[in-house]
């Protein structure tokens, strides 16, 4: 019998479980929707359609899938995550084979009343499946390289199906949330110190190789670099988004232009303002204010899971919680990258803010994991 099982009998039961359930973190997850209702309402020109009603009710499912998930105890989290993950592989593969394409790319399946992104479940799948892996791993061969092997190919496998979508966005994410998992599972540094050096070295090359006989990628993808480190150069073409998007983010200053005054969203200026660039809609219409405020949201959720993380009893609610912990940041921490010119624009949509319907209600389930640890923890 594992260690959650054997102390299942000293957690709550029943509906005890609702009063340890960590409300201030449902609480900070609806503040951050809020404002994505609020922005959404905006882009629409001061309507709820198109945007705002389906979005509150994905929430409102998301909720209720989040609560679920948290009363059901983390022990049976943790012998379904092999499950999920093939489950989630096999989602991916069936993309390859039927999947429904959007913009140039093949990422959904139309399952009727959605339109469902593997990839977005592959994300949290894969948390899942890395820390039952080292819950289960004794932690001297943590760092044995067949044992390192194992998780890499696990990481590996799904992000090269990501990777062909082509989801540039995602299948970054995936690679940097499993290599941190791993790290934290104590895997050794000297591994990511080989993986940093060869991609450093790699990138190198890639430059060096320009205008030569044996120049490592095509012309035109050198060009996606030269318009991401100056956008100027085509600024009515691959560099459009990001001109405009800075246009936003100066114009509003440190309180903005006020509610529904934004310029460049209002005269739609700003290209895809309601999913990937909405960050850019709140600064113009409320500054730097507004963008801080949405980011100290976003940190205190951080801060919640990892103190759940500190106070978990086992391995596997530990990792589980931090690496979900983890993709929420990349998730932020990636897109205003992208929006601001720090990072290429590779689509990845702003957690709980940006329109879409996947993303959240597999986010909303991954924080009902973070729940389950935190309830299900023997007291």
């Amino acid at each position: 019998m594992s260690y959650l099982e054997h102390n299942a009998k000293v957690v709550p039961t029943g509906l005890r479980k609702l009063l340890f359930l960590n409300w201030p973190l449902v609480l900070l997850l609806s503040a951050a929707a809020s404002v994505g209702f609020l922005m959404l309402y905006s882009v629409a020109g001061g309507s709820f359609f198109p945007w705002v009603e389906p979005q509150v009710k994905r929430f409102a499912l998301g909720i209720g899938v989040m609560l679920v998930v948290a009363l059901i105890p983390i022990w049976f989290w943790r012998n379904i995550s092999v499950l999920a993950y093939l489950a989630a592989f096999a989602l991916l593969i069936a993309v390859e084979l039927f999947g429904t394409v959007g913009m140039g790319a093949q990422r959904w399946i139309d399952v009727g009343f959605m339109q469902l992104q593997p990839s977005e479940l592959m994300k949290i799948t894969l948390v899942m499946v890395l820390a039952a892996y080292y819950d289960a791993l004794p932690k001297k061969r943590t760092s044995r390289p067949l044992f390192v092997l194992i998780p890499v190919l696990i990481i590996i496998l799904p992000t090269l199906l990501v990777l062909r979508q082509p989801d540039l966005g995602t299948s970054i994410l995936l690679m940097a949330a499993g290599g941190i998992v791993m790290f934290l599972a104590g895997v050794h540094w000297g591994y990511f110190a080989f993986v940093i050096a060869s991609g450093v070295a790699l990138v190198t090359a890639v430059f060096e190789s320009r205008g030569t006989s044996w120049q490592l990628i095509k012309d035109y993808q050198f060009r996606r670099i030269d318009t991401f480190l100056d956008p100027s150069q085509d600024p009515l073409g691959a560099g459009y988004h990001i001109t405009q998007s800075k246009i936003a983010l100066g114009s509003g200053g440190w309180s903005g232009r006020g509610f529904m005054q934004g310029t460049q969203s209002r005269l739609n200026f700003l290209p895809e303002k309601h999913t990937d660039f909405i960050f850019t809609t709140l600064a113009e219409e409320f500054g730097f204010i507004g963008g801080f405020t949405l980011l100290a949201l976003y940190m205190l959720i951080i801060v919640f899971c990892i103190a759940t993380a500190i106070a978990a009893k086992d391995r596997f609610s530990a990792l589980v919680t931090l690496g979900i912990a983890v993709n929420f940041f990349l998730f932020f921490s990636v897109n205003m990258s992208m929006v601001m010119g720090l990072a290429p624009v590779v689509g990845v949509p702003l957690p709980l803010v940006s329109y879409g319907g996947s993303a959240m209600l597999v986010l909303l389930a991954a924080f009902g994991i973070v729940q389950s640890a935190n309830i299900h923890r023997p007291r």
